[in-house]
């Protein structure tokens, strides 16, 4: 370490952030240069320390906001009060942040009450819709004009940036989510002992059945979508030929609905949320994803696996244009109507399955930290950097 090494926190709340963060996590601690601070909000608790057991992060700050059924002004709040002290006790050049949640837009807002310089990875994004998905939209465009570096996954999302006037700082990385599913699809495939512990996690599973994958959390699909969508699952597990794994996410909107109505299914396996490794490994199994989550959008297709997206906008149009996924709402006709199109039709399936995934090659952690080394090291230039001290109330 060098004696007055480049200091960077990295601030995350979700098991979502998590995954995507971890591969910079790991490379960073890893660099001589860098002094890396984790600190975890806890806007999730159990699904989020299942992703950090996986990479092996422990955090060096637990700030364990997380409250039965809290309201997002709870978590903005409380996690803006307790970020304040860590930046006092670990005085960070920079902080990172992730996507769209509200730790993202909590600790880009403290960052800046503090003086200190925000990193936004997976920056760029837009549905252009406020409302859909709320309030991560909102979440993400406040996020950008309190940023100094912008990590945009592709050159859609840069353009993005640049249509709101954010030019400077915009770096096309890629999406560390790629870093993540690859570099555990390697852990799999070069662990025998492993492969097989998680094989025998589903031994419900019919091989000789199709598997579809679903999950399904949006707030957006609460009143009314979710309903829609165990309607079209009931109807698609009528089929001879398939099974339906459902990892229920935990928010009783969710939970509640989906056990009342598909519960005791003879072809849908209702489970808990998956640790990482198993989730990749069900996505590997699988034959299509059924999703209104926005990283498996970006996942699975590198996986060669078709995604039928349970939300009427996507934040991720270039895997549309790619023809990697499609987007079906929640009308369970249309869902019924598409899952049995990739099916029954061939040709249809390899179109979707085949089509090149535009996220990354999972090379998106060391442009990013090269991003950011060039950044520090201009500063130094300018001797901006000398005159930069955190604010401390």
């Amino acid at each position: 370490m060098k004696p007055n090494p480049l200091r960077l926190m990295l601030v995350f709340g979700t098991r979502p952030e998590a995954i995507k963060m971890a591969p910079l996590v790991q490379a960073l601690r890893a660099d001589p240069d860098v002094e890396t601070t984790v600190v975890v909000t806890g806007q999730h608790r159990e699904m989020l320390h299942q992703v950090l057991d996986v990479f092996g992060i422990v955090p060096d700050a637990d700030l364990d906001i997380m409250r039965p059924r809290q309201r997002v002004t709870d978590v903005l709040t409380r996690s803006l009060n307790a970020l304040r002290p860590e930046f006092a006790r670990f005085r960070p050049d920079m902080v990172l942040v992730h996507g769209d949640t509200t730790t993202t837009l909590a600790a880009s807002l403290a960052a800046f009450y503090a003086h200190v310089p925000v990193g936004h990875v997976e920056a760029g994004l837009r549905t252009f819709d406020m409302q859909a998905p709320w309030p991560e939209e909102m979440n993400r465009r406040l996020t950008g004009p309190l940023a100094t570096l912008h990590f945009a996954p592709t050159p859609r999302a840069a353009a993005n940036l640049a249509r709101e006037g954010i030019v400077g700082g915009v770096h096309v990385t890629g999406n560390t989510v790629i870093d993540a599913l690859l570099g555990a699809v390697r852990r799999i495939e070069n662990d025998v002992p492993l492969a097989t512990r998680l094989a025998c996690a589903f031994p419900f599973l019919d091989p000789a059945r199709k598997l579809i994958l679903v999950t399904a959390h949006r707030r957006e699909n609460f009143d009314g979508g979710v309903e829609a969508i165990t309607d079209a699952l009931d109807r698609i597990a009528q089929r001879d030929d398939v099974e339906i794994v459902f990892p229920v996410h935990p928010n009783p909107r969710v939970h509640d609905v989906v056990e009342q109505r598909l519960a005791g299914h003879a072809h849908i396996h209702l489970v808990e949320p998956q640790d990482y490794l198993p989730f990749v490994w069900l996505m590997e199994r699988c034959t299509l994803v059924l999703t209104d989550s926005g990283g498996i959008q970006e996942e699975a297709p590198s996986l060669g696996k078709p995604v039928l997206v349970l939300r009427d906008v996507t934040e991720r149009p270039e895997a549309v244009t790619a023809g990697t996924v499609e987007l079906v709402g929640t009308d369970a006709d249309r869902i019924v109507s598409r899952v049995s199109r990739l099916l029954d039709d061939p040709a249809a399936y390899a179109r979707m399955a085949h089509a090149t995934n535009p996220y990354g090659d999972g090379a998106a952690s060391g442009r990013i930290i090269q991003a950011i080394k060039a950044w520090w090291a201009a500063r130094h230039a300018s001797g901006a950097a000398e005159a930069h001290v955190p604010a401390l109330t």
